[in-house]
């Protein structure tokens, strides 16, 4: 699984899908495919890079919907044969689709799927989907007049679906039409002037249009050239909030520097303005969380808290820990949320549970936010992106508004989820009466400096590039740290580790 598109409007739909491909090719991908909805269903698919994929397609590609795909092998190698799009029906086809996430119980479904008839050519789990949405449409392999409609079909199929997905669909008996499906995997809509987008993350259509539809949990969608519709569990329309991103397609792009990590490492002086700007006041010594729904008596009250991150977001959790129980005199546990929804936790009264996650959309961490708010205990999330699910699911939000990062490896939005730990450690703390309004003057003061000494380090390029070149040929590294830089040490192990892919502690 990887990077999903899809596009319903008046242009040529595949330009629009290979340009949206190339927005995720960050993410990394081992194969591409697309399929474009024309007098029927048409898929290209190639191994390797999208201009791989661009040397298959017709230059005179009619359709104006369409599906792609960028996929990295979960289920079966590398081919073309378990590249999405995945289609069912009699050749071409009757429906096609792509995937993000895991079905669970595909082996059950695909065992069932064969005994009636149904030939698969992939090894993957997504085709499984394909097969069981095109039965309950068609009836059978052959079936060639469809019993009900695709949306219909959709929600008979995801009954029997265990596991995690997001789906774009489209089917050869409904022209101009694009059918969403999620669960548990990240799905966007983009909102254009007859014209809309479908993707799993909003960089894929930000040169089109800036206001987006987040689809939640088992909602499905359909989207036309005309419009969108939204639908719940139950089969009811939904009324879904428009939401404005607030940076844009010029911001994804690398502006000059060799590759997003270095771009985004420099980033960090403005990403840190941004955090900070309308949060503090130095001639006050006050602090304004003003999303943080926690009472001043609240705070007063805490007695535990909880954070929940994973990778990166884990490690500034950890300089939060002892931020808190220094400075605010809170106790503080850390867990990270792949062990800690398998633990049975111990919940006690007064506690308030911290998410931080960049994207929002992490897995392990949602389903750490879904079991310790099963004990009524208040969540707060810290994330980046505006209306992802964590915004949607948690009782309190604060936002980094480090703008978009494309590096795989986080940069700028560890810095500044390490700005919101300390302002929100020193704003319990003021509450709490530990700290005192002078004290927090000259906290603000200092704070303010942190993206001036940040540019210094930055302009010292030269002396980088030799110190990188003395120690570059080393095939091992140790991190030293101690207390607050002990988080900052496993930090640098792990960029060293992600970036260089050598040996680090």
């Amino acid at each position: 699984m990887c990077g999903i598109v899809g596009y319903a409007g008046r242009n040529a739909a595949a330009p629009v899908l290979i340009e949206s491909l190339k927005k995720l090719e960050y993410r990394g991908y081992d194969s591409a495919g697309i399929t474009v909805l024309g007098s029927g269903i048409e898929t290209y698919k190639a191994v390797g890079k999208i201009i791989n994929l661009e040397s298959e397609i017709p230059k005179n590609l009619a359709g104006t919907v369409g599906i792609g795909h960028t996929r990295w092998a979960t289920h079966g190698r590398p081919s073309t044969e378990n590249a999405h799009p995945h289609n069912s029906g009699v050749n071409p086809g009757k429906i096609s689709l792509v995937h993000n996430g895991i079905i669970e119980n595909y082996m059950a479904l695909k065992e069932r799927l064969i005994g009636e008839g149904y030939e698969f050519k992939s090894e993957t789990d997504t085709e499984v989907v394909a097969h069981l949405l095109h039965k309950h449409i068609y009836g059978s392999p052959e079936g060639k007049k469809a019993q009900c409609e695709l949306l219909t079909g959709l929600r008979a199929a995801l009954k029997e679906i265990e596991g995690s997905y997001a789906l774009a669909i489209i089917s050869a008996d409904e022209q101009g039409k694009l059918v969403l499906a999620r669960k548990d995997s990240p799905l966007v809509i983009g909102l254009g002037k007859g014209e809309n987008f479908a993707a799993s993350d909003v960089t894929a259509f930000l040169n089109y249009t800036r206001d987006v539809i987040f689809v939640d949990d088992y909602e499905t969608a359909v989207l036309t050239p005309a419009g969108v519709e939204v639908f719940n569990r139950e089969g009811n329309p939904v009324n879904k909030k428009i939401e404005k991103i607030e940076w844009d397609f010029e911001a994804a792009e690398k502006a000059g520097y060799e590759h997003f990590m270095l771009k985004e490492i420099h980033e960090q002086v403005t990403a840190i303005h941004n955090t900070l700007a309308g949060k503090v006041s130095e001639l006050e010594g006050a602090i304004y969380l003003k999303e943080l729904n926690l009472s001043e008596d609240e705070i007063k009250k805490l007695a535990r808290v909880q954070i929940l991150a994973c990778g990166t977001s884990w490690h500034a959790g950890l300089l939060g820990k002892y931020l808190f129980e220094q400075l605010a005199g809170i106790h503080c546990d850390i867990d990270i949320c792949s062990e800690y929804r398998y633990r049975n936790p111990v919940m006690h009264e007064g506690t308030l549970a911290i998410a931080i996650t960049q994207s929002g959309e992490t897995a392990d961490t949602l389903a750490a936010v879904r079991e310790i708010m099963s004990y009524n205990c208040p969540t707060l999330a810290i994330t980046n992106v505006v209306g992802s699910t964590i915004t949607r699911e948690a009782n309190s939000v604060l936002y980094t508004r480090a703008g978009p990062e494309i590096g795989v490896a986080a940069t700028k939005t560890f810095s500044t989820q390490l700005i919101l730990l300390y302002l929100l450690a020193v704003k319990f703390a003021l509450v709490r009466g530990r700290l005192s309004p002078d004290y927090v003057k000259s906290f603000i003061t200092e704070l303010r400096k942190v993206p001036g000494e940040i540019q210094q380090i930055l302009n010292q390029k030269e002396a980088i590039k030799e110190c990188a070149e003395d120690f570059a040929r080393s095939k091992s590294y140790f991190f030293l740290g101690r207390h607050l830089n002990y988080p900052i040490a496993l930090e640098g192990a792990l960029k060293l580790k992600e970036i260089s892919y050598v040996h680090a502690e």
